[in-house]
């Protein structure tokens, strides 16, 4: 049998080329690793962070008041019914507004509860709702994988808001009162796109005048008129900036009493071509509501119908009850 000699020259260019493959076959894979992890980034940071990607107690137009504040602490309770655009949505709303000083400082809380929603699966694809990054690295499965989940429960955000009176209704000047509120990032579910995971805050200033009938059927006629600006943080340290507005005339007496109300927020990001290409970051909404309520001794009742004009694409039916309490009520005295 022949003899085959092996240089070792040959031999260690053969094991260094061996160790170079195996070097950058590690190297693919630490890369493929990278990018996926990139790609999964990229993909959750385009999640449009306004009301018309995201469930309706997201970021929704910010309500206002008559442009009074009351002299005894009052609790509301409301259930609303959102529907219609893909997306049904039931939940509870807790308000309380205690007077630090009745009719001229008050602290005002509330938050969404115990939301119930089912959402068709159009919707759902283009809202990018149930990513789950933590499959991301078995196989070699697409980086967007979603739960499948187009229902399920979530809990809303928390509201803080300080309420100021700077000038008292007369004869001839509005009632001016200056709102400070804070929302916290305390919401639910931000995967299925219910709730943003970041915070924010607005200051409006309410002014309002009533203009008296003497008419047993309608005795006061009240306008509102409401501006602000309004704040919250997106993806990457990012604000989203809007300018607040809206309008509202009242009508009845002092047994019920028919509310009327446009308003709505203007963000920066949907006019931003690099934030925005298409111009669809829906972070525009107007709303139109109406409102009826009914007023009796200790309770008021009301139901309101909200229609979503703009980048709010919702139907919303609400009632509610609402009540002062003399016992939650702080005295100086």
């Amino acid at each position: 049998m022949p003899e085959y000699k092996v240089y070792p020259g040959i031999f260690n260019l053969i094991t260094i080329f061996a160790a170079e493959i195996r070097t950058l076959y590690m190297m693919k894979k630490i890369f493929s690793s990278i990018l996926l992890i990139a790609s999964l980034q990229v993909s959750m940071a385009q999640a449009k962070y306004s009301s018309a990607w995201f469930g309706p107690n997201a970021n929704p137009v910010p309500e206002f008041t008559d442009a009074r504040i009351p002299a005894k602490t009052t609790i509301s309770l409301m259930g609303d019914y959102y529907f219609g655009f893909g997306d049904q949505t039931l939940n509870g709303y807790a308000k309380i507004e205690i007077p630090l000083l009745p009719e001229c400082v008050s602290l005002k809380i509330w938050s969404t509860v115990l939301e119930n929603y089912q959402v068709t699966d159009a919707l759902s694809a283009a809202r990018g709702m149930g990513i789950i990054p933590d499959r991301i690295t078995k196989g070699d499965r697409p980086f967007e994988i979603r739960d499948g989940k187009t229902y399920g429960t979530a809990n809303g955000d928390i509201y803080v808001q300080t309420r100021i009176s700077l000038l008292k209704e007369n004869t001839t000047a509005p009632a001016i009162i200056l709102n400070a509120t804070i929302k916290t990032a305390s919401g639910t579910n931000f995967p299925q796109r219910r709730y943003f995971d970041t915070p924010g805050y607005y200051f409006d200033v309410e002014a309002g005048k009533s203009f008296y009938t003497n008419g047993k059927f309608i005795s006061e006629i009240r306008a509102v008129a409401n501006t602000g600006f309004l704040c919250w943080e997106t993806t990457n340290s990012t604000q989203d900036d809007a300018t607040m507005y809206g309008g509202k005339l009242i009508i009845g007496n002092p047994t019920w009493k028919l509310e009327n109300t446009l308003s709505g927020y203007w963000g920066w990001i949907h006019t931003n071509s690099k934030l925005s290409p298409l111009g669809d970051y829906g972070d525009a909404p107007l709303v139109y509501a109406a409102k009826f309520s009914i007023m009796t001794k200790k309770i008021d009742y009301f139901a309101q119908y909200q229609y979503g004009i703009k980048d709010f694409p919702y139907h919303q039916i609400r009632v509610g009850v609402s009540f002062p309490i003399e016992k939650l009520t702080p005295k100086y005295k």
